[in-house]
């Protein structure tokens, strides 16, 4: 047998990937495969295999089942998949169980299945209200059926999330703007914005070659996000990681345990586990999942076991995305390292050029450095 997550301890967090979606966008480099829904009973019966490898029921305080759109599966293959991965991790009392969702999924049915296993954070990858953006960015709804979900979803689901993209091929800061006017008017509990990137290998890096699509200029986007800061703080949300916003007990607990550098097991193509200091990653390809799996084989393809050094690392860049920061007796007392004598003059120069500030004991992104934060990661690895 090839048990690649048994006789482990217990993480609390676990993710299921669920790797179909009806149409891959144009920016998307997750691992996802459209137009294969031949492919999905074989996947069911790769997550039970997978599952069984952990030999017994693991309990959990948070559980993303994500994608890929887990939503896409048909009713009968939903239920079928809900009910594998509750008999293999079970909810805490007051768990948070979280479920992507895309708007032309979701029906009245899928809801009320979502609400009978448990579920009780949806998040909504809604991206924009503008039916022309949308068709820009290659999505498949439109702003009306995401009226629809949070109709559905609102009475239903204790948190409701919605995921919006700024920085879309010629987008106006005014287009932006009413965006979240229209967000915020669906009362959501959580808000995600990120900005569009042009990742190596999708058709968008293609067409920017190409000189087809045109991103906004740097001053454009970071004028977005700084827009998106002051409108979501102003209508009442907390910003407590670099992309995220919540209402007062809604952050996404499940997230959190990520950057906190907390434990959690991964399932199914393309996941990840991080377990007693090893990350594991399984096969982005889910054929090649797929075939693993069913022949007995183990899906893992990476596995890298961290020292103490990469260790404190980690726990440094993921702390820092959130804007509480990094405490510095704590990071002293879990890792065994000072921040500055992991860092060593980056930290000064980074501090000095006003990207960094220490508040109290805390160390945290300024203002500055929040705009242009992916930059500034390389200088704390």
């Amino acid at each position: 047998m090839n048990a690649t997550l048994s006789n482990v301890a217990a993480p609390q967090s676990a993710y299921v990937h669920v790797p179909f979606c009806r149409h891959r966008c144009g920016y998307c480099n997750f691992t996802v495969v459209a137009g294969r829904d031949d492919l999905i009973e074989d996947y069911l019966s790769a997550i039970e295999i997978e599952l069984s490898w952990l030999e017994q029921p693991r309990p959990v305080n948070t559980l993303f089942l994500g994608g890929g759109t887990p939503t896409h599966l048909t009713l009968e293959q939903l239920n079928r998949f809900l009910d594998t991965v509750l008999r293999w991790f079970s909810l805490n009392d007051g768990a948070e169980f979280s479920i992507e969702a895309n708007p032309e999924d979701l029906n009245l049915e899928k809801v009320q299945v979502l609400v009978e296993f448990g579920v009780n954070r949806v998040s909504l990858g809604v991206q924009s209200f503008n039916d022309q953006k949308l068709k820009t960015l290659e999505r498949s709804h439109t702003a009306a059926d995401i009226a629809r979900c949070l109709q559905l979803l609102r009475p239903k689901i204790q948190s409701v999330s919605l995921d919006l993209i700024f920085g879309s091929p010629e987008e106006s800061i005014a287009a932006w703007r009413n965006d979240l006017s229209l967000a915020l008017a669906l009362e959501p509990d959580h808000v995600s914005t990120y900005g569009l990137t042009y990742e190596l290998g999708t058709r968008f890096y293609a067409r920017q070659l190409k000189s087809e699509l045109q991103s906004p200029s740097e001053e454009r986007e970071r004028a977005m996000y700084e827009l998106a800061i002051e409108t979501l703080q102003q209508a009442g949300f907390e910003h407590y990681e670099v992309s995220n916003f919540a209402r007062p007990n809604h952050r996404c607990r499940h997230n959190e345990n990520y950057w906190l550098c907390g434990e959690y097991f991964g399932i199914g193509p393309g996941a990840s586990s991080y377990v007693v200091n090893e990350r594991r990653a399984n096969h982005r390809s889910t054929t090649s999942y797929l075939k693993a799996i069913l022949n007995g084989k183990s899906p893992v393809t990476e596995c890298d076991q961290l020292d103490k050094k990469e260790t404190a690392h980690e726990r440094l860049v993921f702390g820092l995305r959130r804007l509480t920061g990094i405490d510095t007796e704590q990071f002293l007392d879990s890792t065994g390292y000072r921040v500055e004598d992991l860092v060593g003059e980056n930290l000064t120069w980074l501090s000095e050029k006003g990207f960094l500030e220490m508040v109290g004991q805390n160390i945290r992104l300024t203002r500055k450095g929040l705009l242009v934060s992916d930059s500034i990661w390389p200088y704390l690895l």
